[in-house]
């Protein structure tokens, strides 16, 4: 019992339970992902099934329709969401506040059905469903994880470093170019990561509002899994988990040269 006691004052203990949880529902799940795909249907260690996404021209076409899909709707998720951001930064807290969470509440609703609202919404409007619809969706459903971040850090921002600049004589359009924007980059890059990773991979939107017309790379590995095909859909995800990768590490990289220009002003 004393032990028990001993083991459980320790402040690190209390950490186990998160550990087992990474453990299981994350570090295991990845490294089943890897040893499936580079494993052949007899179980030998092999890299036919990304030799057979190199080869198979539909797979390739969809996994680069799904990148220019994603990064289109990142890009108009910017160009809406740090405008709203930045108003939302400028007004009082409390109006800010409800604005907030006014942007956040639909997200309380499931995707889902978020999504059939959206469908809902084009019949009764009588536009057609395809790409179109597709891009507004994609649009609709992650925009709120663009504007909350950069929200975040506006708010949080040093202000005696916007009145220095103007005290040194800036104009407003130097002082959001020179101070304020390089100081949001972290903000705009969490909300790119938070837009732009989930786009990808997403294959329920694209099929509710195409009518399955367009296949996204997410529908691909659903198709394949859903068929059997595990080691084929295993080093897809492997691939699309590459590409995600990747992007964290250039997010990371770019966020940092962002804090240090801010530093350097």
């Amino acid at each position: 019992m004393g032990r028990l006691v001993k083991f459980f004052s320790r402040r690190r203990s209390w950490s186990l339970p998160y550990v087992l949880f990474l453990a299981v529902f994350v570090v295991a799940p990845l490294v089943l992902i890897m040893i499936y795909a580079f494993q052949a249907e007899d179980g030998g260690f092999s890299i036919e099934n990304f030799d057979k996404f190199v080869h198979q021209r539909e797979a390739i076409n969809t996994f680069i329709y799904s990148i220019g899909i994603a990064l289109i709707t990142t890009m108009i998720c910017i160009l809406l969401g740090y405008p709203a951001a930045y108003i939302l930064s400028k007004m009082r807290a409390s109006t800010a506040r409800v604005v907030v969470m006014l942007f956040i509440l639909p997200m309380w609703i499931n995707v889902l059905v978020r999504t059939l609202a959206t469908v809902a919404l084009f019949d009764f409007l009588m536009l057609p469903l395809g790409e179109g619809a597709l891009i507004f969706g994609m649009v609709y459903n992650f925009l709120p994880f663009m504007i909350y971040p950069i929200y975040n850090v506006l708010q949080k921002m040093d202000r005696s470093l916007i009145e220095a600049a103007e005290d040194l004589g800036a104009t407003p359009r130097q002082v959001f170019s020179k101070v304020i924007f390089p100081l949001s980059m972290p903000g705009v890059v969490s909300g790119v990561m938070m837009v732009f990773m989930p786009t990808i991979s997403t294959f329920a939107i694209a099929e509710l509002l195409t009518m399955n017309n367009i296949k996204l790379f997410g529908t691909t590995i659903q198709e394949n899994i859903n068929n059997g095909m595990w080691h084929y859909g295993a080093a897809l995800s492997f691939i699309m988990l590459i590409i995600i990768g990747l992007t964290t590490l250039f997010s990371g990289s770019s966020s940092e040269d962002g804090t240090n220009e801010g530093g350097l002003l």
